[in-house]
């Protein structure tokens, strides 16, 4: 099974990523990689440190002649921006002027909590942590489950139905049509617009309320929806509460900074509906088998997916450092002051789609592998092939 780590610090030398369980005989490709660390890197909205980063992933192991190999694979990211924060960030040496401490906790952030939990006397190693640089790492990281998850036909794509109150219609039937191609190329076509977004008229709001926000020193969140095409029916149990599919979709995505809320489907929405407006009907389609008539379920059904296209959302909260600062409290003196502003974005939700992407890859590719076994690619694309011809006679008896 696939799982991952990261480790650096926001403003450290580099972040690492090590990636153990992913199946030998996997193709990647450097290019691969990068061009997903620099779809993170785009959108409207984003601060200054994106001027100064441009990411590229090295491959220190796990990896020969362009293959995977079975063995751990470790990646690094280097922070180009370490160069200005060696004092503060010094790992061993004393530096020779003292570095200021940091005693303001900003709300909305891990400051506080931080702080306290890990005894802290200054706030500067939970800022540089939980900061969303660390994702950096993990879109390195899931690129490689998403590889794999590729070239067995399964695709990821996202997009941004809304920032602050600029939300798309009701309906927009592209979506559908684009799925059609696969989710990488609904994800191809949000990229082409500097807010990830489908609806033009929806777009040029969601520019314009940025802007506004900027102005004003403030941020803005927004909805990203994220697709999975090319799944097969049966991924994930309903026999034990940490086999369920749905539960671990969903954490991974809370498992983003700033991300607060998440769901399968339109899922709040359907919780104010009655049943008969909810539940996806089963048809014969001659030629195909059974099928559903609705996806209102968002692919999952029993935990388990029910081989149509999953649909997940994201809800992610306005960025927490604000160049117009609220009220807080020095905790060195404990009296009331500002908080004080650490470099940041004003909107991130275009890029939190492409880390939404990138963490829910390696969740799909082990629901993929505990069904299916195997150690190497051919093995397990065999295995796959053989069970959706399965499933193809199962519907068509």
């Amino acid at each position: 099974m696939i799982r991952y780590f990261t480790a650096g610090e926001s403003h450290g030398p580099a972040l690492t990523a090590i990636v153990e369980g992913l199946p030998a005989g996997v193709t990647v490709s450097q290019q691969e990689i990068d061009a997903q660390l620099q779809r993170r890197q785009q959108g409207y909205g984003r601060g200054g440190r994106m001027k100064i980063e441009s990411d590229k992933a090295e491959v220190l192991s796990g990896i020969r002649f362009g293959k995977t190999i079975g063995s751990p694979i470790s990646l690094l990211i280097r922070n180009r921006d370490w160069e200005n924060w060696t004092a503060t960030m010094a790992r061993f040496e004393n530096p020779v002027t003292e570095v200021p401490k940091i005693t303001i906790p900003r709300p909305g952030h891990a400051d506080l909590a931080g702080k306290i939990k890990y005894g802290f006397d200054d706030i500067r190693p939970v800022i540089e942590r939980s900061s969303a640089r660390e994702t950096a790492a993990r879109v390195a990281a899931g690129t490689l489950a998403r590889i794999f998850l590729k070239a067995l036909g399964i695709e990821i794509g996202s997009y941004v139905s809304s920032i602050g109150t600029a939300t798309e219609p009701a309906h927009n039937p592209e979506i559908e049509k684009l799925l059609r191609d696969g989710a990488e190329a609904l994800a191809l076509k949000a990229d082409a617009s500097p807010v990830r977004m489908l609806d033009n008229t929806t777009e040029h709001s969601a520019i314009a309320a940025i802007d506004d926000v900027k102005q004003q020193g403030d941020t803005l969140g927004g909805v990203i929806e994220i697709f999975i095409t090319g799944v097969p029916m049966g991924l994930g149990s309903y026999v034990q509460h940490d086999r369920r599919l749905d539960a671990d979709l969903v954490s991974a995505l809370l498992s983003i900074q700033a991300i607060k809320g998440a769901e399968i489907g339109r899922a709040f929405d359907n919780a104010c509906k009655p049943g008969s407006r909810v539940h996806d009907e089963f048809h014969l389609v001659p030629g195909k088998g059974l099928e559903r008539k609705t996806n209102r379920s968002g692919g999952l059904e029993g935990s388990m997916t029910s081989g149509q296209t999953i649909h997940l959302r994201a809800a992610m909260k306005p960025i927490s450092s604000l160049v117009s600062p609220l009220h807080s409290f020095d905790l060195a003196t404990m009296q009331p002051t500002l908080s004080r502003f650490e470099r940041s974005d004003t909107c991130a939700v275009p890029a939190a789609g492409v880390v939404a992407e990138a963490v829910i890859a390696p969740v799909i590719a082990n629901a993929l592998l505990e069904k299916l076994g195997g150690d190497h690619f051919e093995e397990i694309s065999s295995r796959l092939r053989n069970y959706r011809r399965y499933l193809q006679e199962v519907f068509q008896t």
